[in-house]
């Protein structure tokens, strides 16, 4: 019973990184709100995130490094170049965005497209790590912004209950990537695509 438990823990954290939201949720709002240690390039900022209908955002600091936990099915594809910001609210919302910065634009442009293949196959990879997960997944189409920026979107339900949806994009400017995550309970009727498509270009555009 317990490894059934920490099974499910783990594959909860994975979908929505909800540990990683509640642990966060313990730093001050003043400590949180507009920290960021990197010149360059620029991370979203909190009212830059789909808006939520009962809570502002949060937000930690832009640290170096991969996010722990790592965001299902672009994760293991990290390198430790990354950097990345984690954002939450009050309630069972939150976000992340990471950003890596590659030696020129044709990694860049190789490393987005890996990027976009785990994406675009990640219900399937999901399915098979966990046979007591079902997972769908929609694309949501490219977006016109510098070199482009495609959305996804997955949604997740366990045997024992549990109904996640998360949007992902992957954006380009230069040598310059973006994954943004946006996560929470629900379906894909819960999920707020035309806003996620704004903060995905706002991201974008503020690579550089």
């Amino acid at each position: 019973m317990q490894n059934t438990r920490t099974r499910r823990t783990r594959i909860a954290l994975s979908v929505l990184g909800s540990g990683a939201a509640l642990a966060l949720a313990a730093v001050p709002a003043t400590a949180a709100a507009g920290a960021q240690s990197f010149d360059t390039p620029r991370f979203l900022e909190p009212a830059e995130l789909p808006p939520h209908p009962t809570s502002p955002w949060y937000a930690g600091p832009v640290t170096a490094g991969q996010p722990d936990p790592l965001p299902v099915c672009v994760g293991e594809a990290l390198p430790s170049i990354s950097a990345h910001r984690a954002h939450w609210t009050e309630y069972d919302t939150n976000a992340l965005q990471v950003t890596v910065v590659e030696r020129d634009e044709q990694r860049a442009a190789a490393f987005a497209a890996l990027l976009r293949k785990r994406l675009a196959d990640c219900a399937r990879t999901l399915m098979e790590q966990y046979p007591d997960i079902t997972a769908q997944q929609k694309y949501y189409g490219k977006l016109f912004v510098e070199e482009g920026a495609h959305v996804y979107g997955v949604h997740t339900e366990a045997e024992w209950g549990a109904s996640d949806i998360a949007l992902f994009s992957v954006g380009r400017d230069g040598r310059t990537v973006t994954v943004v995550k946006w996560a929470q309970m629900g379906t894909f009727w819960h999920a707020q695509v035309a806003d996620f498509r704004v903060t995905t270009a706002t991201a974008v555009n503020k690579l550089y």
